[in-house]
């Protein structure tokens, strides 16, 4: 028994970071129908300047405390994503109101490139490191009720606390606030919530730079598991099995989806890896998600559109 919830907690723990990024995912399909390609690059160019300006800081101001330099880094990172949620609309989101989903999917792919490019052109392609100082050790638990506990990795519950939180205050702000049901308006149909006043451009901007701060977070965090590296934004790509599972407008969707996943992915690798030749955990989500595109395609939490004529 202990093996298996020690396989079950890193699970639900590595799930919560898959949702926390596939929330960036549905913040912006939720606010514009857009299917955002480009998240998997915003974590990356996130976590790329947040790295580099935790290096920088230090050198320009001197100072030598690890605390002031990281929150001044992760504002400085922060900001830098919200310039970029105001050039996106500005310079493509603007330009392609009410176009057809493949358009604006093929504008995120292109967005995707430039980030990639301008994450290299601004800020270096070796590989970084983010100490913002995360418990590294692991621990034991359960002790005196399992043999041995069971071993759980510090960081990776630290980590799944931070995503928690995170995806809680994030389900409160689009239920509870004016600017979250403006942000619901929009989504259902553009041109009526424009006709009721709600301004189109300001709320593009808000929920791209929510995006963005969720893909920061997320960078930070799994940045500081593996290193700032290009192939960051290949991890983040797991995130779409996620909303597929979950429901692309749903934010608890987000959150189940991703802890089905982490959990699914983990217990497959060790309970049927060792028969089927291992490997299982880097499909295991990817045919999940196909499962459900031809049974539920509109996922767990998603609605389910009909078309009448």
């Amino acid at each position: 028994m202990g093996p298996f919830l020690e396989t079950l907690f890193g699970g639900l723990m590595v799930g919560m970071l898959y949702s926390l990024i596939a929330l960036g995912f549905v913040l912006i399909y939720k606010a514009s129908g857009v299917f955002n390609f480009a998240q998997g690059a915003m974590v990356l160019f996130a976590a790329l300047a947040m790295a580099r300006f935790a290096e920088w800081i230090p050198k320009l101001t001197g100072l030598d405390n690890k605390l002031v330099d990281n929150t001044l880094a992760f504002a400085g990172a922060a900001l830098v994503m919200v310039a970029f949620a105001w050039i996106v609309q500005k310079l493509v989101l603007g330009k392609l109101v009410n176009q057809e989903g493949i358009t604006l999917l093929m504008a995120t792919l292109g967005i995707t490139y430039f980030l990639e490019g301008a994450g290299q052109t601004l800020f270096g392609n070796d590989i970084y490191k983010i100490d913002v100082g995360l418990p590294k050790e692991p621990m034991f638990l359960f002790e005196k009720t399992f043999d041995g506990g069971i071993l759980v990795n510090q960081e990776d519950l630290a980590a799944a606390l931070i995503a928690a939180v995170l995806v809680a205050l994030l389900a409160l702000f689009f239920q509870k606030t004016a600017t979250g049901r403006a942000l619901r308006a929009v989504a259902d149909d553009h041109q009526a919530a424009q006709s009721i006043g709600i301004p189109l451009d300001t709320i593009w901007v808000i929920v791209w730079s929510l995006a963005g701060v969720v893909a920061l977070v997320a960078g930070v965090i799994w940045g500081s598991k593996l290193g700032v590296q290009f192939s960051l934004s290949l991890v983040a790509l797991k995130a779409l099995p996620v909303v597929i599972l979950g429901g692309l407008t749903s934010i608890p969707g987000a959150i189940v989806g991703g802890l089905l996943i982490g959990v699914g992915e983990k217990l497959s690798e060790i309970y049927l890896g060792p028969m089927l030749g291992g490997g299982i955990e880097i499909w295991f989500a990817y045919v999940l998600a196909l499962v459900f595109l031809l049974v539920r395609p509109q996922g767990l939490f998603g609605e389910k559109i009909i078309d009448r004529v």
